[in-house]
């Protein structure tokens, strides 16, 4: 059973709802408490958290007046204390930390924690059966048979807070399961879209960094423009709506006006569109199952004349051949795949290697997992974090002989 809201199966609305968002400080976090600070009479600020910007923190904190802040990085207490001091803010650091500002008893949980970090906190937040935005990729990509199980076993429900699969979570209500052919992901293509493969390998940190359409942060950017991300999205929306790979295409759309379509045995294709603007997402989950006021530029389609698509390129962009075969392997390879990425484009950032190997390193990483007969289904949050460190030492390992090699 899906921990995913059906069609018709609406929960009575607050009138006030507590909410805490982990990962304050980061751009999920930034869109959130935009969207809170417009509409404080409905909200209420259970917890916050952040990785390191204790000021940033502490900011919000005392703004919003949150009954508990932590910081990830357990170094920071006694900095997030001095700059609580007067408030009545409670305040911690350290995982445990996180993990119990998750377990507070918010109403609604913004899981926005980049990385294998934000797992064991989403789970807290799910295990008392809280709705939660989902932000965090890592959580359904390392570990995404057990979470949703766990999800639906809570009684928790998990709302989609990426704006593809927020986009399908909008247009597979005009259906039913056993009525859908397939969903479709769109792809801005990135910065490379329309490079050759030669340039695309030599790409620059500066140029990977300038995304046509969406300011994130500096690692999914560097996965728009390598294409892992919409990989690591098609893993993503297999395990949230319980899809096989084979009904789940990617399309790119250079606008990134059409967020995601779904299309049904009638043929007919349902498609959210929007301008590219996250806050438009997050504000679907934060006012589910009723709509609030969002802030985001009204769509003018006059104006943007033309919609344009084109079928992915998986010679250019082969992280994205790369998920679907971690995907079909099972067994914890969608685990290795972001473990391995991860570890690759911090080597890219790092000037370790070139662009065009951080695919190489993950496809390396995952054939050397493969060999190993490592494909055992995993069943804990324990399991998923062993086989991502596992993972991130092995692509260390081969970093150095994928660096070396030339394209």
């Amino acid at each position: 059973m899906s921990a995913v809201p059906l069609r018709n199966n609406k929960a009575v609305a607050a009138a006030s709802r507590s909410v805490t968002v982990l990962g304050a400080t980061g751009s999920i976090g930034d869109s959130t408490m935009d969207l809170l600070r417009a509409s404080r009479d409905r909200y209420r600020v259970e917890a916050l958290t952040a990785n390191s910007n204790v000021q940033a923190l502490a900011s919000l904190a005392k703004e919003f007046g949150a009954r508990f802040a932590a910081i990830a990085d357990p170094a920071r207490l006694g900095e997030l204390k001095d700059a609580l001091s007067g408030t009545r803010v409670e305040c911690g650091a350290g995982e445990s930390a996180v993990i119990e500002a998750a377990a507070r008893p918010a109403d609604w949980v913004m899981a926005a924690v980049s990385g294998a970090a934000g797992l064991k906190p989403a789970l807290a937040a799910v295990d008392r059966g809280a709705t939660v935005a989902l932000a965090n990729k890592e959580c359904l990509v390392c570990a995404g048979d057990f979470f949703m199980q766990r999800a639906a076993r809570a009684g928790a429900c998990i709302l989609p807070a990426d704006s593809e699969h927020n986009a399908l979570f909008q247009a597979l209500g005009s259906g039913n399961r056993e009525e859908l052919v397939r969903v479709i992901i769109t792809a801005s293509g990135g910065p490379f879209r329309t490079w050759a493969a030669r340039d695309i390998e030599r790409a620059t940190l500066a140029q990977a960094l300038k995304h046509p359409n969406w300011s994130m942060g500096q690692k999914i950017t560097i996965d728009s423009a390598s294409m892992m991300n919409k990989g690591l999205e098609v893993i993503e929306a297999s395990y949230l709506f319980t899809l096989t790979p084979d009904e789940i295409d990617v399309l790119v759309h250079p606008q990134s006006i059409i967020h995601g379509m779904v299309e049904f045995s009638d043929r007919s294709v349902v498609a959210q569109l929007g301008t590219p603007d996250m806050r438009t997402p997050i504000a679907h989950c934060l006012g589910w199952p009723d709509r609030i006021t969002g802030p985001a530029t009204k769509l003018d389609l006059a104006k943007i004349g033309q919609l344009t698509f084109e079928s992915p390129d998986f010679e250019r962009f082969p992280g994205l051949r790369l998920a679907y075969d971690a995907l079909r392997a099972g067994g914890g390879a969608t685990t290795v795949f972001n473990a391995a990425n991860e570890v690759a484009v911090a080597a890219f950032i790092a000037g370790q290697i070139r662009f065009g190997a951080i695919a190489r390193l993950v496809e390396a990483t995952l054939q050397d997992w493969t060999r190993s007969g490592n494909l055992s289904p995993l069943s804990s949050a324990d399991d998923a974090i062993t086989v991502d460190q596992v993972a991130r030492n092995r692509a260390a390992t081969l970093l150095p002989q994928i660096a070396s090699k030339a394209s």
